[in-house]
């Protein structure tokens, strides 16, 4: 991997995700491509943004019954991703399917709790622990599964890094001090999230909504 910040480029637009991945090419580790994008633009815009030699973070969050997911997966090889999410909810034989239907060279990383939800949240969806206890239990899951890492929210990162000392680390909902959270409930500046263990860092609209996205993004990288 290049740098830690990944850039959600979320838009179905495809002349827009390329714009702004090409202002800010220099000064980030990779691009992450998440469901709008997908649904819009299919496997031959993946390949349009994968031509542009930025490593490509495919985040589909696959979450069905293990046959699927890795058929899903095997569909998703010619596109050789550097990184791929599975929802570490969809159980331990779904996320070994998914592992081993993968690339070599890609990543498969396990969504834990979303940093949408907060502890209502999940006691609403008749989960009894809160965020921390469920990543702490889905983290436990995915390692077992043989994935590479899970997706977490920058405050149970130092937990999960300390339970899976090896682990690959992916944490979204991170804003700079001066932003704010938008729809995002459990947030972090990037340089607390890679303090806490991080391995890479996701940040779309503090930069793809800056009036200078380029600046932006290096104002971001000269923090870490």
């Amino acid at each position: 991997m290049r740098g830690p910040v990944f850039v959600a480029l979320d838009t179905p637009d495809l002349e827009r995700a390329r714009g702004l991945a090409e202002r800010i090419r220099h000064h980030v580790g990779g691009i992450k491509l998440g469901l709008e994008f997908f649904g819009a633009n299919g496997p031959d815009g993946v390949r349009e943004m994968a031509a542009l030699g930025l490593p490509v973070f495919l985040d589909l969050k696959l979450h069905d019954i293990p046959n699927t997911v890795a058929k899903a997966v095997q569909a998703l090889h010619p596109l050789e991703p550097a990184i791929l999410t599975v929802h570490a909810a969809g159980g331990r034989a779904m996320m070994e399917d998914a592992k081993a239907a993968a690339p070599s060279g890609t990543k498969v990383i396990g969504v834990t709790v979303l940093t949408s939800l907060d502890d209502d949240d999940l006691a609403a969806t008749g989960i009894e622990s809160d965020s921390h206890g469920q990543v702490a239990r889905l983290t436990a899951l995915a390692r077992e599964a043989g994935l590479d890492g899970v997706v977490c929210s920058g405050r149970e990162v130092r937990a999960a890094k300390r339970q899976w000392p090896g682990g690959f680390f992916v944490v979204p909902g991170v804003r700079p001090a001066e932003a704010g959270a938008g729809d995002q409930k459990r947030v972090m500046t990037p340089r607390k999230a890679l303090d806490n263990g991080a391995s890479i860092l996701v940040i779309g609209r503090p930069i793809t909504l800056a009036q200078d996205p380029d600046l932006a993004a290096r104002a971001i990288e000269a923090t870490l």
